[in-house]
């Protein structure tokens, strides 16, 4: 039963990784607006960062990369949203704790997990990297100070244009 539980996560993770755009529910602004995720689209690469405010690895991620971001905006067109998964009564912390911290992405909220379920989303941190066509060419579910290097590396050749299976 174990194995065919692993088998099925297993097939439903490829085909969350194969999609050709995002899911079809609805996320929310910091105003509260409702935003269907798969209009969340973009030119150029795209980040999507699934965090929690109670996360350290998904604040020492986030922080990391803050350091490029404005480079990688300019320079590669990058577009990055972070995905607040904290739940409908901590996510009133999301908006001040975002401020605190500095950080310049688009911040969303998934406060019933819609998302996180429709993608696939078990743990967080959980990273994804999109195309300038929507698909999702790479994913990380956990993060180690250095590996954002390993995650610019990847937007730099997504934005070059060049597969990431090579």
């Amino acid at each position: 039963m174990k194995r065919l539980f692993t088998l099925l996560t297993i097939a439903l993770m490829s085909v969350a990784v194969n999609a050709q755009e995002l899911p079809d529910v609805e996320v929310q602004n910091l105003q509260g607006q409702k935003i269907k995720a798969s209009t969340l689209t973009h030119d150029g690469p795209m980040v999507i960062s699934f965090w929690a405010t109670w996360c350290k690895p998904c604040i020492n991620e986030l922080n990391a990369m803050a350091e490029y971001y404005e480079e990688l905006h300019e320079d590669h067109n990058l577009r990055m949203i972070i995905i607040s998964i904290d739940d409908p009564r901590t996510m009133r912390k999301v908006a001040p704790f975002v401020a605190s911290q500095g950080w310049e992405y688009e911040v969303l909220c998934d406060p019933n997990s819609a998302l996180r379920r429709a993608m696939g989303v078990n743990n967080v941190p959980h990273t994804f990297l999109l195309d300038a066509d929507g698909n999702i060419v790479w994913q990380a579910n956990k993060y180690v100070p250095g590996e954002e290097e390993e995650l610019v590396e990847r937007i730099e050749r997504v934005a070059a244009g060049e597969d990431l299976e090579e």
